[in-house]
């Protein structure tokens, strides 16, 4: 995969580079980066604390995709890839450890799952993301992928998790039919639900549904990291029709993703 020089979306003395981490000090460095955001910023209780870091086994599979500050000389976006070839190695995508995915993954095609997506704090506000988004897009594309799938979070307010809320902020277009229903392991408890919706939808969920994302059935909730998941079902082939032209001419980026900040 190409880096792709971005300069144009930062500032005038900015340049980002993104490309997938090819060393092991690259990946160590953006673990770190999830454990400052998950860790240290939400509250996530995480195994490896101890070591400042935020890894398990399932990184050793995946592709690790950072963004670069080339003046800063350090990682300031990322996320982790999990493709159809290296989940069937690993035996599962991730997110079957919080649902069960049969109907999703009974779709004739090639699935590409996202997650770990985090920004660093003094990086957002649209341009790193934006950044990442772009050469998610041209894997996805270079790797004939039909699907992205993976977990939006939402964290709680001070009341609880708004489920209901925010299901009635999710326009009908973009609810799953019920053949791509899933099933969480662990539902949000009752106990822990509220009615009015203090969170919000994340600007990252938010594009997710500009660009045409399925959200597929009931949260789980995700005790260590406190926060409900919603199960994400993006076909490529919308993104293909709106966007190729833009990326796969030199990879130029829309403007429609520059408010989104972070997961």
């Amino acid at each position: 995969m190409k880096k792709i020089d971005t300069e144009i979306l930062g500032k005038p003395t900015k340049k980002l580079d993104c490309f997938l981490a090819d060393s092991e000090a690259l990946i160590k460095e953006a673990q770190a980066l999830r454990y400052r955001v998950f860790s240290q910023e939400m509250g996530a209780k995480l195994k490896t604390e101890s070591e400042g870091l935020d890894y398990d086994e399932i990184d050793s599979y995946c592709d690790h995709l950072i963004v670069y500050d080339n003046i800063n000389k350090k990682i300031v976006g990322y996320t982790r890839l999990l493709n159809q070839d290296q989940a069937k190695r690993l035996g599962r995508f991730y997110s079957q450890d919080e649902f069960k995915l049969d109907q999703v993954l009974a779709l004739p095609g090639r699935f590409l799952e996202i997650g770990r997506t985090c920004i660093d704090p003094d990086f957002r506000g649209g341009a790193v993301l934006t950044t990442l988004w772009s050469a998610l897009v041209q894997y996805a594309l270079e790797g004939e992928f039909n699907y992205l799938l993976g977990c939006a979070s939402i964290t709680p307010g001070p009341s609880g998790f708004a489920v209901e809320a925010v299901y009635r902020n999710i326009d009908a277009k973009n609810r799953a039919p019920d053949s791509l229903q899933v099933i969480p392991s662990i539902p949000v408890p009752q106990a822990l639900r509220c009615q009015r919706d203090e969170s919000g939808i994340p600007p990252l969920l938010k594009a997710y549904l500009r660009f045409g994302a399925l959200i597929c059935g009931e949260p789980y909730w995700d005790e260590d990291f406190n926060c409900m998941d919603l199960f994400v079902l993006l076909p490529l082939d919308q993104l293909k029709d709106r966007y190729s032209k833009h990326y796969m001419r030199g990879y130029q980026v829309t403007n429609e993703i520059e408010t989104a900040a972070t997961l």
